[in-house]
């Protein structure tokens, strides 16, 4: 059986998924049509429901509820990761009248945006790597950055304004869930346990092996040197990225309500969430 999934190039994705799509481990009679893109695209690629299994942002979670259940490994979830936000020099504005580069519409990093500044309004969604390009450019007064972006904007004169992981780990006391990866509601229970099974397995031998970096992450790294390769690993994957566990569902529920009251959206049903 060959299934469809789609995980972003950055090194932390193609760390976790080496061993599974280059069948470094047994996976159990499954074939994998593998997809690499940015998290934006694949978010809306998940709106459309248009893989079978795929990373997003935790920020789209509730807009695919309905097709999609969440796998409890595999993800990005943490202390101290989240998105920061950046400028070129003093910033002349508050950020409520800025115009802020923001990576994707439906990003948790949008979603972190929205909950520290409620009033700012004038936002640009762009690919999270052109964000330090159009701040630097004066294209935009600010910026949202993720991923690699947060261990070399300051080498490029960019100064932080805050840190959103910081603001939604003081306000709401739970760890940020960044980006999850979700499989099919409607897959059998025991095929979606299988892939949750193999995931896990696909990062517990990346774990063995490190800190090797595979030839697979190092190809879809483009021109990111080894120590940022390894910065990336070491912050986004962790024991949550394994297994969720009860700490990390509930960091999702919590999201989950945030949304609703960010949106004023009806209430969501978590009951049937994750893949058990």
């Amino acid at each position: 059986m060959t299934l469809a999934l789609a995980f972003s190039p950055c090194p932390n994705d193609t760390f976790i998924f080496d061993a599974l799509v280059n069948k470094k481990i047994d996976t159990e009679g499954l074939s994998f049509e593998v997809v690499l893109e940015d998290v934006q695209t694949l978010n809306e690629w998940a709106k459309a429901g248009k893989l079978d299994i795929s990373k997003i942002s935790y920020g789209v979670l509730p807009l695919v509820l309905d097709t999609y259940k969440v796998l409890n490994s595999g993800g990005a979830l943490g202390k101290g990761v989240g998105p920061l936000l950046i400028t070129k020099g003093t910033p002349a504005k508050e950020v409520k009248d800025m115009l802020i580069a923001i990576p994707g519409e439906n990003t948790t990093a949008h979603m972190l945006f929205s909950l520290a500044y409620p009033e700012a309004k004038h936002k640009q969604f762009m690919v999270f790597h052109e964000i330090e390009e159009a701040v630097l450019s004066g294209r935009v007064d600010a910026g949202v950055i993720i991923h690699e972006n947060r261990f070399t904007y300051q080498q490029k004169g960019l100064s932080k304004v805050r840190d959103l992981g910081e603001y939604w780990e003081e306000t709401v006391k739970v760890p940020i869930p960044l980006g999850g990866i979700i499989i099919r509601e409607n897959f059998d229970t025991a095929l979606q346990q299988k892939v949750d099974r193999l995931i896990h397995k696909s990062l517990a031998y990346a774990f063995d092996h490190y800190p090797e970096l595979p030839d697979y992450v190092r190809r879809h790294s483009q021109e990111m040197s080894e120590q940022v390769m390894r910065q990336h690993i070491d912050l986004y994957v962790n024991s949550y990225s394994l297994n969720l566990g009860e700490e990390g569902k509930s960091a999702v529920n919590t999201m989950l309500q945030v949304y609703q009251q960010l949106h004023g959206s009806s209430a969501i049903n978590s009951s049937s969430l994750f893949v058990s």
